[in-house]
């Protein structure tokens, strides 16, 4: 057993395992088993089930690594381009990455395994594919053992996207504001009498907050008597079954949105427009590891960087938008484009246990390439941010950028206007250039049509 002296860079999330954590190390990802877990993972990697989802790529690849001190074995897995939360995803993606877990833990069942938890924190998605991460989370199934994850799965799935099909709620504030998600006390408030006899809701919701209600102070208990009362693995099974009809059954079609009807052709002559293409496919040449577009409305330029981009986080902050970009997408296949829902104005936070258990954006997916169009004027203009303060941001991603400037005489900023004073004497392009001159090397610079909205492909200095 080889034994490092350097400190080792745990992940902030996998603290809850006792028989494993995650590290990283020279930007690979590493997981160290206990004796105990080291056992389970040679008893999973010889399981059909697991070897067929690995292969489909439903589980995340792993290899075995030479030991070391504290671990009983160390495990190298291959690691996903980029780390997303569900508070980030919309509804479509959320649901995914439910079916997924269950379609898991069904091919598990039959195979005399189980998963121990049931949290969408445990699922990453490549492109438009979920991505089950946590090879840890299985283990042999024992004699009478019921799901213990059962009501993880509702309170950070299923009633998220309950809300969302049932009642229009948005499923991320409810995530993101608590991170284990929606209790089914609240659930049941939240859906109202009205939805008691849609699908799911009176089992999945009335029930278990009675259930839940009664035995809260020892949930464990309840487990046991399930167990006791002879629940099989096919019993279990069939009631996962249902489960999974229940959140396939889920739907939720998106409503027009100021966003989710605007092309790229909006307020561009076609002249422009074939200027503009040209610009930023220029600036993205190259191989980029990680590249972001904001504000990527229907995808077009997150698909032109993809073209040289090893991944693209395609960010935007209207649902709509956001659904309608993750279902095309899908249609399209697999690919290198991620379709975050994500406000730059109200950003993801550090935060759960000692505010590292889920990071900001910045510091677990840093670009090498930012694509900032049409939408720095909307963080001045709409959200308040001084421009001094937005060129210091996107400073401090360490990125070439490409941006647009959108003077406040452009028709879309007028509409942003329409309804405030004017007090935003520092959007003016004089002034965005010289915020930016300290920062960056304007590599290039294109007016568009009447110059009320300029080009810059920017590099930051060092």
């Amino acid at each position: 057993m080889q034994r490092r002296k350097e400190a080792v860079n745990y992940d902030g999330g996998s603290f809850r395992d006792p028989d494993g954590r995650v590290f990283l190390r020279d930007g690979r990802v590493y997981r160290g088993l206990s004796a105990r877990g080291s056992e389970e993972w040679r008893a999973l990697s010889q399981a059909a089930f697991f070897k067929q989802a690995v292969a489909a790529g439903r589980i995340v690849r792993s290899d075995e690594r030479p030991a070391e001190a504290p671990w009983a074995l160390v495990l190298e897995h291959e690691r996903v381009p980029a780390v997303s939360y569900p508070y980030e995803w919309g509804f479509g993606m959320l649901q995914d990455a439910a079916l997924l877990t269950l379609e898991l833990q069904l091919a598990a069942l039959a195979d005399g395994f189980t998963l121990k938890d049931g949290t969408p924190y445990n699922v990453q998605f490549v492109g438009t594919r979920p991505v089950h991460i946590d090879v840890g989370s299985f283990e042999r199934l024992k004699a009478g053992h019921v799901w213990a994850g059962y009501r993880q799965f509702c309170e950070q799935f299923l009633y998220p996207l309950m809300l969302r099909a049932y009642r229009g709620a948005p499923h991320a504030p409810w995530l993101r504001g608590r991170l284990d998600g929606v209790s089914a006390a609240d659930a049941k408030r939240l859906l109202g009498l009205r939805a008691a006899l849609k699908p799911g809701v009176f089992t999945h919701v009335h029930l278990q907050s009675r259930l839940q209600t009664g035995h809260e102070a020892d949930s464990s208990d309840l487990r046991s008597e399930l167990a006791a009362a002879g629940a099989s693995p096919e019993l279990v099974a069939a009631s996962l079954s249902g489960l999974r009809e229940v959140v396939a059954g889920l739907g939720w079609e998106p409503p027009a949105s100021a966003w989710s009807d605007y092309g790229r052709g909006e307020h561009y002559s076609a002249g422009d427009l074939d200027k503009k293409d040209a610009f930023v496919r220029e600036a993205a040449a190259g191989k980029r590891r990680l590249a972001w577009d904001l504000g990527a409305n229907q995808g077009h330029y997150a698909r032109a960087l993809a073209e040289s981009a090893e991944t693209v986080l395609a960010l935007d902050a209207d649902a709509s938008t956001h659904e309608h970009l993750y279902r095309t997408l899908k249609l399209e296949g697999p690919g290198r484009i991620l379709p975050l829902s994500y406000d730059l104005a109200d950003p993801s936070p550090d935060q759960g246990w000692a505010g590292a258990e889920r990071t900001r954006l910045e510091r677990r997916a840093k670009p090498d390439f930012v694509l900032a169009l049409a939408v720095l004027h909307h963080l001045r203009l709409s959200a308040g941010v001084p421009t001094e303060e937005l060129a210091d941001w996107l400073k401090s991603l360490g990125a070439e950028a490409v941006v647009e400037f959108v003077a406040k005489d452009d028709p879309a900023a007028k509409r942003l206007l329409a309804r405030k004073d004017d007090r935003y004497d520092d959007w003016t392009r004089a002034a965005f250039e010289a915020a930016l001159a300290p920062r960056f090397e304007t590599l290039r610079r294109a007016e568009l049509s009447g110059g009320g909205r300029v080009l810059y492909h920017l590099r930051p200095k060092p």
